[in-house]
């Protein structure tokens, strides 16, 4: 089903839906900041971390458009890797807090030689719906999901 010598790759695109998601919640923080009985400077304050905070977040994690944004990823007998922009397809380690459910891929991996995880996050519109159920059964049932890069 699952063998190292099974090769797997998929590719997605921006998902609308987590972009909705996204605005949503940085709309309910802004209207809470707005509502709130704080000072104006801390009101100030807040609002100003809620719009660096999309700056930095929208473009590479929601709509895919940053050079670092991870937007496939692949599976074959040298096991997991991510592929950006920047850096091509490069091999990580699948940590064991990843999620995959019907509706949505939160995967955690972390690169060799880095001690920080990164997280992407797979939304079921940002795939054909075969591709995200394959994706899901592989990272349920792989045999070495965890196994780091060698």
């Amino acid at each position: 089903m699952s063998s190292r010598s099974d090769p797997f790759e998929c590719r997605w695109q921006p998902s609308i839906g987590l972009l909705a998601a996204y605005l949503v919640a940085q709309s309910g923080a802004i209207l809470a900041l707005l509502l709130a009985d704080l000072p104006l400077h801390w009101k100030t304050l807040g609002l100003s971390l809620c719009l660096l905070h999309a700056a930095l977040v929208v473009p590479g994690r929601i709509l895919l458009c940053a050079p670092d944004s991870v937007r496939a990823l692949r599976h074959n007998a040298d096991g997991w890797q991510f592929y950006s922009e920047r850096g091509g397809y490069q091999p990580m380690q699948l940590l064991p807090d990843s999620l995959a459910l019907p509706a949505l891929i939160v995967l955690r991996f972390r690169r060799p030689g880095d001690w920080l995880a990164r997280s992407v996050c797979i939304p079921a519109d940002a795939l054909a719906p075969e591709l995200h159920r394959r994706l899901r059964v592989r990272l349920r049932f792989s045999r070495s999901r965890w196994v780091a890069p060698g």
